[in-house]
């Protein structure tokens, strides 16, 4: 053993099975002190007033770091929480708790990086050491068969390459047993959200599925999508799906705060494929974790220009800071409904399916102008499953400043909902002001008469707002001056 006492510091990856930190201080050293800080930043507000974590996502936070520390209570440890700045807690912790060494994940931006690079240097001068880790992606860093700063730009190359030249590594095992100190330690209480400066989240049953945080949790959804329900088989044809919990794994949220790794997903998807069956769709799932992958090495290569402007490509344009147009889009009150029922589902559940967010964001970007960095403040503070790399990629996407070969993406939003949304379904289960409204006319009630929508107890203006934006078949939508 190399070290008396070592610390793990959890962060994004608040499990116990496939922990590259965890699994190694168990083998280099006798006694184990798992320690989880929550760092006040997080908790801010910012441009806007925008809450920086906002209370869906603190929620499912608070859930996963309780299920982490029961976990692992069940392997003999415990787990020190505490409230404040990791890199003046943590140094202060290794001297109280005569710790000889700090094990943890590495992340790869700018904030999180300063936040490592600070904790070390104070870590340093106490004669601490520190090891990180690599472990939040499919493919190791280590195993990319290119070095991170000429990671491909374009996804297609980037997934060709790793498919034809990278393997997957193997998923680490769970300690059977970690070996907490019988010393009297201070371990600290999970906080509550007002703690935390954030209201209780009116827990909307609409919502697609009763996210839980943390590691069992995800497990089990795991078990119920691939192996109770047998969804993973026509994943792709489903995976557009707007209503209901099963046409998409819904993994995002978990492997977001780390509570399910991507290794294991594809371990099991391997599984799945020599036990049931291996088709597009068993292939899809894959694909989608290398998409992950792609904006965190992306993330990696180009640092913060990813949170800048003029993104990745160095593209300024005119950008509308309008904030009444934008808070008519956070509200979903722009009188478009499908791009309205989707804010309305985020708003109230911390959730939106991916083709929900590309749409309400192309939305933004394309037919209001609207900075985009504002759309992705937005979703950094509502998406239980907001991931940074992943959401500011995305963004930077959409609004053209990433790394997308086409340019001007857009997409024709009555097209979309003409494509997903047909019958007007999902417009209807998130607007019950308009549900009368029948069929595909439930996406444009500004082309019926007020005799008409008045008989679908509907008036425009009043219990439903005039479209923003005034859409042609084939151009881009035209603001409108209401």
């Amino acid at each position: 053993m190399k070290y008396k006492r070592v610390i793990v510091w959890f962060k994004n990856d608040l499990r116990l099975l496939d922990h590259a930190a965890l699994f190694s201080a168990c083998k280099e050293s006798p006694e184990i002190i798992p320690v989880y800080c929550f760092d006040p930043r997080q908790f801010v507000e910012v441009d806007l007033g925008i809450q920086k974590t906002g209370a869906f996502r603190a929620k499912f936070l608070i859930e996963a770091v309780d299920n982490l520390r029961s976990n692992l209570i069940g392997i003999g440890a415990n787990l020190v929480i505490r409230i404040g700045k990791p890199e003046e807690l943590i140094p202060e912790l290794s001297v109280e708790f005569q710790a000889e060494a700090v094990f943890f994940s590495e992340e790869v931006t700018y904030e999180e990086k300063a936040i490592e690079k600070n904790l070390e240097n104070a870590l340093w001068k106490k004669g601490i050491e520190t090891r990180t880790f690599w472990q939040s992606t499919l493919f190791h860093m280590e195993d990319l068969p290119f070095p991170v700063n000429q990671t491909p730009e374009v996804f297609t190359q980037f997934r060709k390459e790793c498919e034809k030249f990278s393997t997957v590594r193997k998923t680490l095992q769970k300690p059977e047993k970690v070996n907490f100190p019988k010393t009297d330690l201070d371990l600290g209480h999970i906080p509550e959200l007002s703690t935390l400066g954030l209201q209780e989240p009116v827990n909307s049953k609409k919502g697609v599925l009763p996210f839980s945080g943390g590691e069992s949790a995800g497990m089990q959804r795991l078990q119920t999508y691939f192996w109770e329900k047998d969804c993973l088989k026509t994943y792709k044809e489903t995976r557009n799906g707007l209503l209901g919990p099963d046409n998409s794994s819904k993994f995002s949220a978990w492997l977001a705060l780390g509570c399910l790794s991507p290794r294991y997903i594809y371990a099991e998807v391997q599984r799945y494929e020599k036990e049931r069956k291996k088709n597009d769709s068993t292939y899809w799932l894959v694909l989608e974790l290398i998409w992950r992958d792609y904006f965190r090495f992306i993330s990696k290569k180009h640092g913060s220009k990813i949170f800048q402007l003029q993104g990745i490509k160095e593209n300024v344009d005119n950008w509308r800071k309008d904030k009444k147009l934008f808070a008519k889009w956070t509200e979903g009150k722009t009188g478009i409904p499908f791009v309205d029922a989707n804010m309305r589902e985020l708003n109230a559940t911390g959730f939106m399916s991916n083709r929900g967010r590309q749409n309400v964001a192309s939305f933004l970007v394309n037919d209001l102008g609207i900075d985009w960095r504002w759309g992705a403040m937005y979703f950094e503070s509502q998406l239980i499953d907001y991931d940074v790399c992943s959401n500011w990629g995305n963004w930077i996407y959409v609004a053209g400043v990433g790394n997308d070969p086409r340019e001007n993406r857009y997409f024709n939003i009555l097209k979309q909902a003409n494509n997903y949304d047909k019958k007007g379904d999902f417009v209807r289960y998130w607007i019950p002001e308009l549900a009368k409204i029948p069929g595909f006319d439930i996406h444009q009630p500004n082309t019926m008469t007020k005799n008409e929508l008045k008989a679908y107890g509907v008036q425009l203006g009043a219990n439903y707002p005039h479209p923003i934006v005034a859409f042609s078949a084939k151009e881009k939508g035209v603001l409108v001056k209401n």
